[in-house]
Parts: structure tokens; sequence; C-alpha cells
């Protein structure tokens, strides 16, 4: 409880004093240990109800480990969330290069407009897409040579007597019905794997008569050819279409057969002639103000997603969620903290707070606290360390500048100028070009006197940004909290929650804001 913790700061001086409760503390007050989530695992499982998984195909051929995690984990909780709410058409904002669309398009046939302000992204994620495309092509096809290659070998498997019967069917069924009755099961047997499927069938009757076998009027013929039907719809649309196009010496017996799968393959044919536009990339800066019917022009019921959208748009993308009636479910997973605008700044709409109790307490973060929420505590348990060397580069570049140019704030910035640096001195350099400052007046001696006099204070910095890693937990759960709070306080809100989605080695802002509208509004 908080007197536990209350002898962590000096009383007097509000210095930090014992670092062991400092940590106990930051662990108590994190998500992990709040109990506020939902797990991933619950939310699948109620939104699912009695429908089937889909048909995964992992996206690790199509962009890296880490942005593989995510749209995989992330679209198929996408696609249950529309499944249940009955919608098709899903808004990515913020959806950069497109990972996250082009998979919820491709994968779950899902029609998605992706907005981004930035039209060097939107124009990228359109040569992307139609680049994945052919991609996506062959590793379907890929997909078709592993099933053929499945049924070859399970052909293999089975008794040559079997592979007889199933290629002289016609024969039997003409000079041995009474013989096919006892048999029929072993022959439907051989013809089912053709398919790249196990047995389906039940015995034949004795009542049936041999019209009735050889026209595959049979009830359990209809059966098989229902259950084949069923599983071929759940496969890849090019996988139905393969198998549609494939001969057989099966005789009349597949005649109901082959008709069902014709017309499956027409079906899958004029579906995948509109595929082709199933995702639109467009170009759009993004605010609680955007009317989205301006930028879809058949804008219907849906569904917003964000993956890692940027700062404010993560908290813009709630409001609009919950201000517009087509909307009728959101995923946001927020990041970059630092960039969210607060109430504090005097700002006419802002990130934060949004909840309606933290703005009447008058709650704020501040840069440096949302600077240290973006920082990875579970990476750095891993044995991921943070970059002590160009933190204190930068650490004592603010020094010179502040001291030799007299300036404390500009809207300039250094970036990465760190790697591409061959020494402190040439990292200097370069950084005061990328201010515009003349360094001309700083000669290399006076550059490493600063970095000597500073050089056995390192080890104090990096004690400093370790005690900032074990508060980040703390001041994202502020952010995550005050965003979950909000949606608590709208009327039209069915239930939300806050779900842990990725792995937070691989993807350190692993949260999602998920939330859906009662039925009843429209």
């Amino acid at each position: 409880d908080d007197d536990i913790f209350s002898s962590v700061f000096c009383e007097n001086s509000e210095k930090l004093i014992n670092v062991h409760l400092f940590a106990l503390a930051a662990k108590y007050y994190s998500l992990s240990n709040l109990g506020v989530c939902t797990p991933l695992e619950d939310v699948l499982e109620a939104l699912k109800g009695d429908s089937e998984g889909a048909t995964g195909i992992k996206p690790d051929e199509f962009m890296n480990n880490k942005k593989s995690h995510e749209v995989q984990v992330m679209s198929e909780l996408v696609d249950n969330v529309a499944n249940y709410c009955g919608i098709k058409q899903v808004i990515d904002i913020g959806s950069g290069k497109g990972y996250l669309s082009s998979f919820l398009s491709m994968q779950y046939n899902l029609k998605v407009y992706g907005i981004d302000s930035s039209s060097s992204n939107t124009n990228g994620a359109h040569e992307r897409n139609r680049k994945l495309k052919k991609h996506w092509r062959a590793y379907q096809s890929r997909g078709r040579e592993n099933l053929k290659s499945q049924s070859l070998e399970k052909a293999k498997d089975r008794p040559a007597e079997s592979e007889i019967k199933c290629k002289t069917i016609n024969e039997e069924l003409l000079n041995n019905a009474n013989s096919l009755q006892n048999q029929d099961q072993v022959i439907i047997q051989g013809l089912v794997p053709s398919c790249g499927f196990t047995e389906m069938a039940t015995p034949a009757t004795n009542t049936e008569t041999e019209a009735d076998l050889v026209t595959g009027t049979q009830p359990h013929e209809t059966k098989l050819s229902e259950e084949v039907l069923a599983i071929l719809n759940v496969l890849p649309a090019d996988a139905v279409e393969d198998f549609s196009s494939s001969h057989y010496n099966c005789g009349e017996l597949c005649e109901e057969e082959k008709v069902q799968r014709k017309m499956t393959s027409l079906k899958t044919k004029a579906r995948k002639s509109s595929e082709s536009n199933l995702y639109f990339p467009l170009t759009s800066c993004i605010t609680a103000e955007t009317e989205l019917g301006d930028i879809i022009t058949d804008l219907e019921d849906c569904m917003m997603v964000g993956l890692h959208t940027c700062g404010d748009l993560a908290a813009n993308t709630l409001r609009i969620f919950t201000a517009k009636p087509e909307i009728k479910a959101v995923c946001s997973v927020g990041c970059c903290y630092h960039l969210l605008s607060e109430q504090f700044e005097n700002q006419e709409a802002w990130g934060f707070p949004m909840c309606q109790y933290l703005k009447d307490e008058g709650w704020c973060c501040g840069r440096n606290a949302r600077m240290s929420a973006c920082l990875a505590l579970e990476r750095v348990a891993v044995g991921q360390m943070l970059p002590t060397e160009s933190l204190f580069y930068r650490a004592v570049l603010q020094v010179i500048i502040e001291e030799i140019y007299g300036v404390t704030k500009s809207d300039r910035h250094v970036g990465k100028t760190f790697s591409k640096s061959s020494s402190f001195v040439d990292y200097v350099r370069k950084s005061l070009k990328k201010l515009e400052l003349d360094d001309s007046k700083l000669p290399d001696s006076c550059i490493m006197d600063y970095y000597e006099k500073y050089k056995h204070r390192m080890n104090e910095l990096e004690a400093f940004n370790m005690l900032k890693v074990v508060l980040a937990p703390c001041i994202e759960v502020l952010i995550l909290l005050d965003r979950l709070c909000y949606l608590k306080e709208q009327k039209n809100i069915a239930w939300s929650g806050l779900v842990k989605l990725f792995d937070p080695v691989k993807s350190p802002r692993c949260y999602a804001v998920i939330a859906l509208k009662n039925q009843s509004c429209s």
C-alpha cells in the first residue's frame, strides 16, 4: 500500500533515498500488476462464439520480425471484432506503409481504407501493395504445392488394393453392386485424399440401388460433397480454384461434386475480381474534427484501427470513434507519447488528459515524463542495454550549446547523428551544422575539454536513465488509463478495455485500447 512506499523519498528534500522500494513501487503500479487488462485470449474467445478460426498465412516473408508479429496478432483480433459486429469495412488511421491494411484485405478479405498524412507513405503503400500481391500469389502457390505433396504422400501410404479399386470404380459398380455395398467406404477413402482430406463418409445402406450409387444421389455422397465443399470454402481462394480445375479418374460418382466445385470456382473468381481494390491508401491529416465522409465516399458501418498511431493521433482516433455513428468498434495501439500535446500547454485540442476526471484534477505529465514513457523496460530486462554513450554525447553537447552559444531552446533536431559520427568531435561538429550554429569558433581542443570534464559522470547518467526506465511503465499506465476512462465515460459504449496484444520485447508499445458500441447505436 501507499504507506510502504512513503519512505522512497526524503520527506524534506524530496530526494530518492531508497532505490529498492522505488523499483518495487514502480512495478506495483504497472499495468501488468494492476489487473486492469483483459487477456487477449478471453477477448478472442468471446468474439469468436461458434465461428471457425481463419486459415493462417504468416506474414514473415513480407515484413521484418517485429512488424510481422504485430500485424499477425492485431489482424486476427480486428477480423474477429469485424465478424462479431457484422462489418466488412475497416479504416486504418496512420496506416504508414500499409502493412496492416494490406494484410487485412488479403488475408481476411476486408475492405480497408488506409489513411496517412504523408503522401510519400501513401505512394509507397500503393507500390508496396502492388508488389505484395505478386508475392502473395506465389506464397499461396507454394501452399497449394504443399497440399498436393501431402495428398500424394497419403495416396502412397494407402494399400495398393484401394488404389486399384479407385481406378476401376465404374467396372465394379456395374459388374458387382453387391461387392460394392461392403467396400464403398474403402473406395470413398481412396477418392477423398485426391482433394487433400481424410475420411468423411459413412457406409452405404443395403437398400441403396445401383442407380443411386452411379448417379451420386445417395445420402452419404451428398454429405461427403457438402463437407468437402465446406472445408474448401475456408481455404485461400487460389487453393479452391486449383482443386476445382483438377482432373480425376473417378467416373460418374464425382459428378455432383464436380458441379459444386465448379460453382465454388465461379464464386471464387467473382470474389477475386473485386479483391484487387480491397485496399485503398489515402492521404489526409486526421484530427478530432475530421469528417470521414469527405474522405471516404462509400463510408458504411465500419471499424477504426490504428497500429502505433503517433502522439495525438491515438487520442483523436478515440474521439472520432465516439463521435461518428458509422464506426462500430475501435482498436488503437498508440506510441510516441513524447509527441502528445497537453491541456496545460493551452492547446485548443490536446492528447492528454482525455477523461473528465483527470481534467478536473488538473493532471499534467510534461515532456520529460512522456519521453520516459517511451522507454522499454522489458528490453532492458533481457539485456538490451540503453545507449549510454550516445546519451552522454547528447548531454555534453547540450552543455556546449548553452555555454558557448547561449542557446537553451531550438526548433531544430540533432537526430541520429551519433551512428554517423567517428568521434565525439565529429559528433559535435555535425550536430552544430544541423542546428545551424557556427562551429568555426569552437576548436577541437575545446570540444575535447568538455568531454574530459564530464567523462567521469557517465556512470551517473547511466544510473539516472535506468531509474527512468523503471518508472516508464507507471507513466504509460497514466496515459493508457486516461484513454480507457474516457471511453468508460461515454454512454454509447457497450464494452471497452485494455488488452496486451504484443510481446513487449519485440514491440514495447504493446497495449491496445479496444471498444465496441452498443448495437442499438446508429
